[in-house]
């Protein structure tokens, strides 16, 4: 293996022959350099891996070299070495974006740490992180064995993208295919148990009833209502827990997290039926039995969200709470701007609904655009993607707005999504909706053992179109296809992610509570 090559630069390098001679005892190769002049030559015709800068030398000081040398070679990184402890020149080589700072004397192990540190980081973590992976794996592995419950599955899951996030951080080679191997094996056996105890969970029985979607807004954002700061409730359609995962260090830039938990979204995992869902407090078929006007049902024209406003409007008079409310959904660039400059308007109210299209219309764009799908490859890409939007959107901006104004918070999703794999052949008639991981539909033929099966939309509070219609929903990393140009559909559709139906993904999403820091 090749040699990593160190520049030191001191001004009094003769002294440092012990230090050198250590190094390269360690497989080290040191070039030496007594000043900035000469350091900036060898920088100039040599490729180093690291260097090793005083700060405090005649001609050309370290601060200046470090300046020289970021301006040629950004990406090199530069350990800053001083006498000095004063906190300026710490400010000013920081500024400059060292990657280390050591106060003389140093001694050989020192420096050793810090070439590890900035050099060998990521293979040390990766390793470690290897290691602690292969000792989990068997631990979850016994804990899927269990009879889980709803509480435990959360957990479960919890665990599994702490692992996935964890391993695509440090390119553990190898160990994904064993994540994503459990991951499936996990999602198998979550549909199962979704199938056993769906009906009686909806249906308000047994013990074991989790947090769903219309449970969410009566049983925690309500109650907040009644202090004295402003609440918003943000809602950011079809965000994933590992996504919210992957913005959290951003947003705790700004905001203390309270809590943060994991609640079930119903079926099915789709905007109409989820989000209607959280605004309603109700079921589907509640809505449509209670407010006819206000629910759109699969088979009619027209937008199916339309109604948050006056469903939440609904859900406070039967709660008792007469509030002034104001209602924002930003489903482009120039609204979530706009949204930005009226912010100050907003903490008179004393609820304020935001609900953010964007990672939605990311989720269809990579199905519609070849070069989100290329971005947004694997999940890992879509985490980055999520980020990357986040960091630059309006709403974050706008979360900043609120952190300086005061208010809590209450950030969740609607439902989550999957990347689908594997196809599974349905045949239904013209009726039969065209989703792609559930349908409703009376004359349908499909996998028994793909879906769930609700023969009764009853049973689980679901509208009907006629006495014969059902739904089904594909478990897992299924899509449904049909036999008719089945080769073309299922390599369009193949990798790309998608909601609807039964899956850790889409079902276990995030709600978490902030506060303001300041």
């Amino acid at each position: 293996m090749e040699k990593i090559k160190i520049l030191w630069v001191d001004d009094e390098i003769d002294l440092l022959k012990p230090h050198i001679t250590f190094l390269e005892t360690k497989g080290y190769e040191v070039s030496p350099a007594s000043g900035g002049v000469e350091a900036l030559e060898l920088v100039k015709n040599h490729v180093y891996d690291i260097v090793f800068l005083d700060e405090n030398m005649p001609g050309l000081s370290g601060l200046e070299v470090l300046g020289e040398i970021k301006s040629r070679h950004s990406e090199l990184p530069v350990i800053m070495i001083t006498k000095s402890e004063e906190e300026h020149i710490m400010e000013d080589a920081i500024g400059s974006k060292i990657a280390d700072y050591l106060i003389k004397p140093v001694n050989p192990n020192q420096i050793l740490l810090s070439l590890k540190k900035i050099l060998d980081s990521r293979r040390i973590v990766g390793e470690k992180t290897t290691h602690q992976y292969r000792q989990e794996f068997m631990q979850i592995g016994m804990t899927l064995s269990d009879r889980l419950n709803s509480d435990e599955w959360k957990e479960v899951y919890k665990k599994l993208v702490y692992w996935e996030m964890e391993l695509s951080k440090n390119q553990t080679g190898g160990m994904e295919d064993i994540l994503l191997s459990q991951k499936e094996e996990a999602n198998n056996l979550f549909g199962r148990y979704i199938e056993r105890n769906y009906r009686n969970w909806i249906q308000g029985k047994g013990e074991d009833i989790p947090l769903f979607s219309h449970m969410l807004f009566k049983n925690r954002i309500a109650p907040s209502l009644n202090g004295e700061s402003p609440v918003y409730w943000i809602v950011i359609d079809n965000l994933r827990y590992d996504q919210w995962k992957a913005i959290q260090p951003m947003i705790q830039e700004d905001f203390r997290i309270d809590s943060e938990e994991i609640f079930y979204s119903i079926l099915p995992t789709a905007t109409q039926y989820a989000r209607n869902a959280l605004f309603a407090g109700l079921m589907p078929s509640e809505i449509e039995k209670r407010h006819p006007s206000l629910w759109v049902g699969e088979d009619e024209e027209g937008g199916k969200n339309m109604h948050e406003e006056e469903l939440l409007a609904e859900q406070l008079k039967r709660l008792g709470k007469s509030v002034k409310i104001s209602y924002n959904k930003i489903t482009n660039l120039q609204s979530g701007k706009r949204l930005v400059e009226n912010m100050h308007k907003l903490s008179q109210n004393k609820l304020n609904v935001i609900v953010y299209n964007f990672v939605d219309m990311l989720s269809h764009a990579r199905t519609d655009m070849e070069v989100i799908r290329e971005l947004a490859d694997d999940e890992a890409a879509y985490r980055s993607l999520t980020q990357s939007w986040f960091e630059h959107s309006p709403l974050r901006e706008i979360m900043k707005e609120i952190a300086l104004n005061g208010g809590k918070v209450f950030l969740c999703t609607d439902h989550g999504t999957i990347r689908v794999k594997e196809p599974s052949r349905v045949v239904g008639d013209r009726e039969t909706t065209t989703n792609l991981r559930y349908k409703q539909g009376r004359n349908m033929r499909y996998e028994n053992r793909d879906v769930l099966d609700i023969g009764d939309p009853a049973e689980i509070f679901l509208p009907k179109v006629n006495v014969s219609t059902r739904y089904i929903f594909a478990k897992g990393s299924k899509f449904f296809a049909y036999p008719n140009n089945y080769n073309y559909y299922v390599n369009f559709y193949r990798n790309t992610f998608q909601h609807g139906g039964i899956s850790l993904e889409e079902m276990l999403i995030p709600l978490v509570s902030l506060q303001p820091k300041s």
